[in-house]
């Protein structure tokens, strides 16, 4: 059996692992879009590594577009077969790739006016929402901690990873020559302090581990709440300055946390009064999918809820639709908060509040999880002074800020702690995949310190045999 990793390898984008058996038989682990990686984002989403039409199964780990987002193109490209994932993930991953197919319609009209004008040759989308529709009709669900059958001598389990709703950590047992070796993907690893979700499940004995790392030689802030920051920043932007907080967020997960956190507020009476705006059709209808999975909450909000039907809704919360609503905000000077997607900065609506709203020094922007260092979000947080958008140079007079302890992915201690229920002795090897060179440089030494004897970085398109 060997692995080859065609993302997510040395860089934090883009996961897809592909298992190929002794009988031929291929397996792709979570097929994800590239984002946030400057000028060769297009050309690596525009190519696999594989041919989709020789995958015999893929599993999904959890909806997020750097894991699921190029589903679509490679349904499109001949893949024919079912996609396995859990519930929550097939409703999340349906709306997800529909909302990332029309992001790409739409930019791709804008780019091309100017390639047109270049007399450059038109740009197509990587797929448009018709390959998105039917790519999600392959969706097939499973639940957590039941073994269901992949392929003949494979078989499969989910356990909870926490990291959003229905995300999971993949487990294989894979019986070859009358050998059976077992598998674990770890998707991407929650947190065990979550405000929303309960902790990453316990997993079985694995011989091979396949580790996300995107926070392996980082501690998350614990010594302040996500409230009383979030309270700290809209004091400072919105009442000090009089400005607009603008903030940056994942529709699924990051916004969640965001209107529980100023729900939390509103519940000790210590919430401002002004107008809170989400931005974002998908925010919105991701925040209908998670209500209907309150069964993966954790204790703490499920107490909330014995008081707080709706634990993401507040006074002054307004959901804005439509694009011309959206457009309304730019003619608004007076202090607000507007929460809108993406998460990087680099697409969706965000990018024009950023655009509009960058060069005055009375707005505030705050970002609210990890960006890649090429992103709009990643240039900011770096402190660049003038940024690219839409093609247009801005001068940064915005103040530029960042909650660090609302990262949905454990740190170094979360991801130890996950793996602690393992015998590190049977653990043969541990590939690090999701996080930066650098950063899985030193949790590999982290893991050795810790008595994990073989840590292997994979580069891109690397291919290893299993034993």
């Amino acid at each position: 059996m060997k692995i080859a990793f065609h993302g997510a390898a040395r860089t934090v984008t883009g996961s897809k692992h592909l298992l190929t058996l002794k009988n031929g038989k291929k397996i792709l682990l979570d097929c994800g879009m590239f984002q946030g990686l400057g000028d060769e984002t297009d050309l690596l989403n525009r190519g696999f590594g594989f041919e989709p039409s020789e995958i015999d199964v893929m599993i999904l780990s959890h909806a997020h577009i750097d894991h699921s987002g190029l589903i679509p193109k490679l349904v499109k490209d001949g893949y024919p077969g079912k996609i396995f994932c859990t519930p929550a993930t097939k409703d999340l991953t349906a709306v997800l790739l529909k909302d990332s197919a029309e992001i790409q319609e739409d930019e791709v009209k804008y780019i091309n006016k100017r390639r047109a004008n270049g007399g450059q040759p038109y740009l197509q989308p990587l797929y448009t929402v018709e390959d998105a529709k039917k790519a999600a009709e392959q969706l097939a669900e499973m639940g957590y901690n039941q073994w269901f059958d992949v392929e003949e001598g494979v078989k499969a389990m989910y356990t909870d990873a926490g990291h959003i709703i229905g995300s999971a950590c993949v487990h294989l047992k894979v019986k070859e020559s009358g050998k059976e070796t077992h598998i674990t993907f770890s998707g991407d690893v929650g947190r065990y302090r979550d405000i929303i979700l309960k902790s990453p499940e316990k997993f079985p004995q694995a011989d091979h581990i396949i580790l996300e790392s995107t926070y392996g030689n980082s501690l998350h802030e614990n010594n302040l709440t996500t409230p009383d920051i979030l309270l700290r920043w809209i004091e400072k932007a919105c009442l000090q300055k009089k400005g607009k907080l603008i903030m940056p967020a994942f529709s699924v997960g990051r916004t969640q946390e965001l209107l529980f956190s100023l729900n939390q507020l509103e519940l000790e009476n210590r919430l401002p009064d002004l107008d809170y705006y989400v931005d974002s059709p998908l925010s919105i209808e991701a925040t209908e999918i998670l209500k209907r999975y309150p069964q993966y909450f954790n204790k703490t909000i499920q107490r909330i809820m014995q008081m707080d039907k709706d634990p993401f809704l507040f006074k002054g919360l307004r959901y804005i639709q439509t694009v011309d609503q959206s457009k309304q905000l730019n003619f608004q000077n007076g202090p607000m908060v507007i929460i809108s997607a993406s998460g990087m900065a680099d697409a969706g609506r965000v990018k024009h509040h950023i655009s509009n709203n960058i060069e005055n020094s009375r707005n505030t922007i705050v970002l609210t999880g990890y960006c890649e260092p090429n992103s709009l979000g990643g240039r900011l947080l770096e402190g660049d002074k003038d940024v690219k958008i839409f093609g247009v140079e801005h001068e940064v007079h915005a103040e530029i800020g960042a909650i660090r302890s609302m990262s949905a992915h454990g740190d170094y201690e979360d991801l130890s702690q996950w793996l602690a229920c393992q015998d590190k002795q049977q653990v043969k090897k541990i590939f690090l995949v999701h996080g930066e060179y650098n950063v899985q440089k030193d949790f590999k030494q982290r893991l050795i310190r810790k008595g994990f004897s073989d840590v292997e970085i994979p580069e891109q398109h690397y291919e290893t045999g299993l034993t």
